[in-house]
């Protein structure tokens, strides 16, 4: 596996906490979406770990192309239009 699988063509709309550490599935193959459970061991991918500065709500993607992971950039929209 090369490239991610779309886990969903639409971002994760999620609350997180200030400075807690959360880890962003990079392989789209995580049960636990958008966070990572560990699917990706031996496929070449790893999690992304980051945290926020201040608690809110964030929109995480969920296409796995965004060139702002975690964070959705509105790349699921191009899904499909190749």
């Amino acid at each position: 596996m090369t490239q991610p699988h779309c886990a969903q063509a639409s971002p994760y709309e999620v609350d997180l906490e200030e400075g807690q550490n959360y880890f962003w599935c990079t392989c789209g193959l995580s049960q636990n979406q958008p966070f990572c459970d560990g699917a990706h061991k031996g496929l070449g991918f790893k999690s992304q770990c980051f945290t926020v500065e201040e608690s809110r709500k964030v929109w995480l993607c969920g296409c796995k192309q965004s060139k702002n992971p975690p964070f959705c950039d509105g790349s699921h929209t191009e899904i499909g239009k190749e």
